[in-house]
């Protein structure tokens, strides 16, 4: 039977994507001077305020109010008007350091033997219904915003955008599980104040957003996308009216709110840990990345069309507590899903720091992954900057999205005879 399937984005305006950048970039800072630094930071973004919260263990002393600013300006907040502003905003840091009790169960004499910083389960998905191997309704969320932000630098074509701004896409399936068409479209986007009056206003906006931008969505999409648009997609474009109150300003934000735009919209499983504001040793985070790792290879090796892996630890454990895997009846080999998991197991090592290094998760790699999701990027290197408060300048090449490699395809397919 056809059903409906609906996933969100965010932009990296809207609050608690301010605080997730602010986090990741203070993880960047941290990990590019000292690699080995330690951090759990959280974030609070409220009219006029910034607090920074949490723990360190670091050799390095950062400017973390500057570093928050820099990010704040960044993303577009630069106007007083918007009650929020990063040469303006007060911002308090009441980082400490790291719990001594936590660090025991982390730090070992051998980096082999590092524990996992904390108990809990960490899924990861993949589904060959997308190029990246993402879900398409969450897929087309995510490119929605961020083509509205790269128009709102331009300010060309629309001149009246801020940074704030939410999207969400609505698939029909088929009776096989393919998407079929799209059913419906929400937009709503933070704008300045109009000269004219309410109702030609949203309607100005409503016309922008489905004759300039959709436009723009589904010629950058291939052509079976392109085919699931239509002339009888619901549009619902600012629903609520007017949005000039936007931003830290119009609603409070805080680390770790958007992980199922983090992470699939909704499709697959999430464990419930957040990942902006954490370093590799907090398994929520490189574990999350690790099971994507295998589950995408998984899919591109031809084993199954669309995948779930979890793994699971014991805080201070160096091995997982077990490998579960769910191929939602599109295996293509002659294998229960137990034994498709312990196979797994053998192929990828889930211990904490085998994860680290596998995946280079000790680089400043965490500040591109802060908005419009941490799966199904684009795997590059990138030369960053960083600055230390007495003026050091550090140059890294980074390479991003490395769980987003399909580096393990040969090796599974060897393990599975495909």
């Amino acid at each position: 039977m056809a059903y409906l399937f609906t996933s969100e984005s965010v932009s990296e305006g809207h609050p608690d994507k301010v605080a997730d950048q602010i986090s990741d970039a203070l993880i960047d800072n941290f990990l590019a001077f000292d690699p080995q630094s330690k951090v759990a930071c959280e974030t609070l973004v409220t009219t006029g305020q910034v607090v920074l919260a949490g723990e360190v263990k670091s050799n390095i002393y950062l400017d973390v109010q500057k570093i928050a600013r820099d990010v704040i300006n960044r993303i577009g907040y630069t106007k007083g008007e918007y009650q929020f502003d990063g040469n303006s905003c007060g911002v308090l840091s009441a980082i400490h350091e790291q719990s001594d009790d936590i660090n025991r169960g982390v730090d070992r004499e051998s980096k082999e033997e590092q524990g996992a910083g904390d108990q809990g389960m960490m899924f990861g998905y993949a589904t060959r219904e997308t190029d990246n191997f993402m879900p398409l309704a969450l897929d087309l969320s995510h490119r929605i915003l961020k083509e509205l932000a790269a128009m709102r630098r331009d300010g060309s074509e629309i001149g009246y955008l801020r940074p704030d701004s939410k999207s969400q896409v609505t698939i029909e399936y088929d009776n096989d599980n393919r998407p079929a068409r799209i059913d419906s479209i929400v937009v709503s986007t933070q704008h300045d104040e109009f000269d004219t009056d309410d109702e030609r206003m949203l309607a100005q906006i409503k016309d922008d957003i489905i004759n300039i931008l959709i436009p723009r969505i589904k010629a950058q999409s291939k052509p079976e996308i392109q085919a699931l648009f239509n002339d009888d997609i619901t549009y619902h474009i600012n629903p609520t009216g007017k949005f000039v109150i936007g931003g830290p300003h119009g609603d409070t934000g805080l680390t770790g709110r958007k992980i199922i735009v983090d992470t699939y919209g909704g499709k697959g499983a999430h464990g419930g840990g957040a990942f902006s504001g954490k370093d590799p040793s907090k398994v929520d985070r490189s574990a999350a990345y690790a099971t994507r790792h295998i589950a995408k290879n998984l899919v591109a090796a031809g084993l199954c069309d669309e995948v779930l892996v979890q793994v699971s630890y014991a805080i201070g454990v160096v091995e997982p507590m077990g490998i579960f895997v769910d191929t939602y009846d599109t295996s293509n080999v002659d294998m229960t899903d137990g034994e498709i998991a312990n196979k797994v197991s053998e192929i990828f090592d889930m211990r904490p720091a085998a994860i680290e290094e596998r995946l280079k998760l000790r680089q400043p790699m965490y500040s591109e992954t802060a908005a419009y999701g941490h799966m199904g990027r684009i795997n590059e290197v990138v030369s960053k900057t960083f600055t230390t408060p007495n003026g050091e300048k550090k140059t890294v090449e980074v390479e991003l999205f490395t769980w987003e490699k399909l580096d393990y395809v040969d090796k599974v397919k060897a393990a599975f005879g495909l």
